[in-house]
């Protein structure tokens, strides 16, 4: 079989978007012809229709002249608005898929193509989360970078969701060394790799990139290793963070997320990295989850090593909702299941979240991370709330179905850990607007007696590490959950949800 086949090149290309990355992507793809043959510009714009762009043609409006297209069997689309807003690229999806294009593309990460070409490599299918949510902030990414040029940066957790697309927008910051630190070796592989195809094809800059395999929960070798690669910053993101699956493994939320982060801290201080970025979750407000409370702990714990650190250290604590796509993500498992046929699983009818698309998050937190002060708490403006039942059935319906005719939803009980709404903020806490969009300040008051992580930290030590003189303690769940509950008051109170269990399908 012909290379070209296995991986779909030479395709004869529509570009919807006669703009500049339209034109970028049209000259990339002349340049290698393997790539196909660019046939038209699609566009609305009453100026540039009837005109030619390189020998081109511009056609439109959209609408009109997608069902006039005599489609052949290879026919793509590629959708090239960065700046299009989601009920735009939806109306486009639409069209576009009424027509019969055999694939749909698209150029996602606005902050990254607003400020630099464009490029083939960085097209994909279009999916999902490319339609739904709120249209993301437009972050002039360059200039949220410029505090990272010619700094090393560390990346926790760097092959996972957040951490990799961390990685993507840090290749325009201009680091000197990116370090891509994580314990699952074909995670940091495939991004490792991803990072350095991005840099042959001309994205971003010529950072050095490091791929570190190491765990968190080694605090010896995490001093040790910060002490050799002098991070100047570090982002946060590793942990593990389904709910139900830590509610099962109580023991090993805790060793791995408030552990692991202290590790990480501590050799910091160490290890003289002078801006410490730690991303945590709407999960840990109120916590009722044990996934929730070691984020919730971790919070305090970075708050306190701002107090504690040198004048020239900066702490810093990034709080935001769910992220359409994640590894994790719902939307992954009701794709599952929408392609087996269904039925489509949710927990509860009421149940909502936060949700922001990965890019966006990313791009606010690494600004976030730059305008940011010491002991700064800072909240990303997630907008409203999503039911998920509407998630699903926006779902159901991108992949061409009705729900509940053709697709079935069903709905299951919540699990262990789960309750119907998560907070932004707490009782205590005040939101204040930034001089930058989307990203708020949180001011904590006084009303609530203080929590001391480190003294609580003493307590769960025998229970994450053996201790030979108190051996009954080690890995005893009961005695975790009772910590937890005296030092937490959202965890005494079990939600009234759990088990619950919802037979008939509400509608």
């Amino acid at each position: 079989m012909k290379k070209s086949s296995i991986i779909g090149l030479r395709s004869r290309l529509y570009i919807i978007g006669a703009g500049y990355a339209g034109r970028n992507l049209a000259e990339e793809i002349k340049a290698k012809a393997i790539l196909g043959t660019v046939v038209a510009f699609l566009d609305d714009d009453p100026v540039k229709i009837g005109t030619k762009i390189d020998g081109i043609p511009v056609l439109g409006p959209i609408q009109d002249v997608a069902d006039l297209l005599r489609l052949k069997s290879a026919d793509e689309a590629i959708i090239a608005i960065p700046s299009a807003t989601k009920e735009y690229l939806s109306d486009i999806y639409n069209i576009l898929k009424k027509a019969g294009f055999r694939r749909i593309r698209i150029l996602p990460g606005i902050s990254q193509i607003i400020e630099g070409d464009a490029h083939f490599i960085q097209t994909r299918s279009i999916d999902p989360q490319d339609l739904l949510g709120r249209t993301p902030a437009v972050i002039n990414l360059k200039e949220s970078l410029a505090y990272l040029r010619g700094k090393r940066v560390l990346v926790t957790g760097a092959g996972g969701s957040i951490g990799s697309e961390l990685c993507r927008q840090l290749l325009s910051g201009g680091a000197s060394r990116l370090y891509l630190f994580g314990h699952g070796e074909n995670s940091i592989y495939l991004i490792d790799r991803e990072l350095r195809l991005l840099q042959e094809e001309g994205v971003g800059e010529k950072a050095t990139i490091v791929p570190v395999i190491g765990d968190l929960k080694d605090r010896d070798y995490m001093f040790y290793i910060l002490k050799k690669l002098k991070a100047d910053v570090i982002f946060h993101t590793a942990a593990y963070k389904h709910v139900p699956m830590m509610e099962e493994n109580p023991v090993a939320a805790i060793e791995n997320n408030l552990f692991g982060t202290k590790n990480l801290i501590d050799a910091s201080k160490v290890g003289g990295v002078k801006r410490f970025v730690h991303i945590t979750t709407d999960k840990a407000v109120n916590p009722v989850s044990v996934y929730g409370a070691s984020k919730y702990l971790c919070e305090k714990l970075v708050l306190s090593a701002a107090n504690q650190g040198s004048r020239d250290s900066n702490f810093i604590v990034v709080r935001f909702g769910n992220v359409l796509g994640s590894r994790g993500s719902i939307m992954l498992l009701f794709q599952k299941q929408i392609e087996k046929g269904g039925p489509v699983t949710i927990t509860h009818p009421d149940m909502r979240r936060w949700f922001m698309t990965i890019p966006e998050a990313c791009s606010l937190v690494l600004k976030a991370g730059g305008v940011g002060e010491n002991a700064g708490l800072y909240l990303l403006d997630m907008g409203e709330p999503l039911y998920i039942r509407d998630l699903a059935k926006q779902m159901i319906r991108f992949y061409g179905f009705e729900p509940d005719r053709d697709i079935k939803i069903v709905y299951t009980g919540t699990r262990p850990g789960e309750r119907l709404d998560e907070n932004l903020w707490s009782a205590d806490e005040k939101p204040v607007p930034t001089e930058f969009n989307r990203i708020l300040n949180v001011h904590q008051s006084n009303t609530h007696p203080a929590l001391y992580p480190e003294a609580l930290l003493e307590q769960l030590y025998p229970i994450v590490h053996y201790d030979p003189g108190q051996p009954e303690k080690y890995r005893n769940s009961v005695l975790l959950s009772e910590s937890l509950q005296k030092a937490i008051p959202s965890m005494k109170k079990p939600t009234a949800l759990q088990s619950q269990k919802i037979k008939e399908p509400v509608l």
